[in-house]
């Protein structure tokens, strides 16, 4: 008998090391699995590659089309392990809806999170981007060929993580049936009746996917409050709304901005907390109006009636864009005129023309020259009017030589010079003018100038007897 006893004690030993291996084995530190991924939906121009980017730690975000992969490093310092997570980014154009397929497919749906980007800088089109982007995405699960008990076993996957959601600094035994105090909040007594009911207006549309809502760029609530009068009222009208939104979903919420660095940090770590189920212990954040955080399971819709007192001249029920409406703006546009130019031998036949309607009485000059016109006084007379005087007295040399060829010509004593005022000269304008040419010949010499080289070729000799 003690000898048996002796051997069922070893054997009990034994069994309870095999199991405490084989637990160790099945559920201690198993290693991250590869196959997770997050898609990114959105609009253009919201923040997408922004936003994955940060995830990234990438300061320099390179943007593409249609889909885009890029993958983000995860580590776990704890199981001393890493692995990467996927991210498929889709173009907002709607042109490019069917490439979804190959992001979100029967393969990749229970090991995908979505995230769905809006901008706050387009805060009239907040609601109805995630509506649109929503649909989009039901109606991509739909045509897919999924098995009907793997699509309802995530939808009750997603109920149970709502229901499950502990608030950081509220933990209690899991095997302990009190209720939480989050979760019991502003609820009355029919708020819920037992453990598997959902408060009002809960994860109404289950999709069976887990999906975070991303408002981006709130940074430029200022220039709408600056710019646009936009109040808190505006504000908690919009987020009452977001809110809304989220929880039927079932959706976390997220306010970021890139550019002053609020909650891309935290977003990374809610990520890899819903994928991987790394620790995560930040309550929701609500008092920022650009910071807001409201984690999966702790919203609902009492907390959001808080929101409704600050609502003073509209209603939580009025159409979103009656209260956030567009700004009418005016943009110039700029259009160039396009210039259409004129072919090359029309071109050129315009310039002949031009050039032998004018040839008549127009003799094109050789450097240095002045114009020469036919004149009733005498082939290649000089127009004494056109002559103006200048500095180095090529003036005083083209009168006096305009008075040659008069000579030249024939004319008699009794034809006298034409002055400018249409008068006969004097014999003293005459003396004058010779005087002056003189004097400025003299001048040409002394310079070493020769008086053709400054003065009108007119092909006349200069001589004394003429003068």
């Amino acid at each position: 008998m003690p000898e048996e006893v002796s051997k069922n004690a070893d054997d009990s030993k034994k069994n309870l090391w095999s199991q405490i291996l084989s637990d160790v084995q099945n559920n201690g530190n198993p290693k991250l699995p590869s196959c997770k991924q997050v898609l990114v939906l959105g609009d253009n121009e919201c923040g997408k590659t922004t936003i994955v980017a940060k995830l990234q730690g990438v300061e320099d975000p390179k943007k593409g089309s249609g889909l885009e992969y890029a993958y983000i490093d995860v580590r776990d310092d704890y199981r001393d392990d890493q692995t990467r997570l996927s991210v498929w980014v889709l173009d907002g154009d709607p042109g490019h809806s069917d490439l979804l397929r190959f992001a979100l497919n029967e393969e990749t749906f229970q090991h995908t999170l979505v995230i769905l980007t809006v901008t706050m800088t387009a805060p009239w089109s907040i609601l109805e981007q995630l509506q649109h982007w929503a649909s989009v995405l039901a109606d991509h699960l739909d045509k897919l060929n999924l098995d009907v008990d793997l699509r309802q076993n995530r939808r009750q996957h997603i109920v149970k993580m709502w229901q499950e959601y502990v608030e950081p600094g509220d933990e209690l035994d899991p095997a302990s049936p009190m209720k939480r105090s989050s979760r019991t909040f502003g609820e009355g007594e029919d708020g819920m009746d037992d453990a598997t009911s959902l408060p009002e207006g809960t994860l109404t549309n289950n999709l069976g996917l887990d999906i975070v809502v991303v408002v981006t760029k709130t940074d430029y609530i200022q220039t709408l409050e600056k710019e646009h009068d936009y109040r808190d009222e505006h504000l908690d009208f919009m987020q009452q709304w977001i809110r809304k939104f989220c929880l039927q979903y079932g959706a976390a919420l997220f306010y970021t901005s890139a550019k002053e660095d609020k909650n891309c940090d935290l977003l990374y770590k809610y990520l890899t907390h819903r994928i991987y189920g790394f620790p995560f212990r930040t309550p929701a954040l609500v008092v920022e109006k650009d910071a807001v955080f409201i984690p999966s399971g702790w919203d609902n819709m009492n907390k959001i009636r808080i929101l409704y007192e600050n609502l003073h001249t509209c209603k939580p029920d009025d159409y979103f864009r009656d209260i956030i409406v567009q700004p009418t703006t005016r943009k110039t546009i700029n259009r160039e005129t396009e210039l259409i130019a004129e072919d090359e031998q029309t071109f050129l036949a315009r310039q002949q023309q031009i050039l032998f309607a004018g040839g008549n009485n127009l003799q094109i000059p050789r450097l240095g020259e002045s114009p020469i016109r036919s004149s009733p006084l005498g082939k290649g007379t000089l127009d004494s009017s056109k002559v103006v005087s200048s500095p180095g007295g090529e003036g005083v040399l083209a009168n006096f030589f305009n008075s040659l060829l008069h000579k030249k010509t024939g004319s008699s004593p009794s034809n006298s010079l034409v002055n400018k005022s249409g008068g006969p000269e004097s014999l003293t304008d005459k003396a004058t003018m010779r005087s002056d040419a003189a004097a400025e010949l003299d001048r040409l010499a002394r310079g070493g100038k020769k008086p053709g080289a400054s003065g009108p070729s007119s092909g006349v000799d200069f001589n004394a007897s003429d003068c």
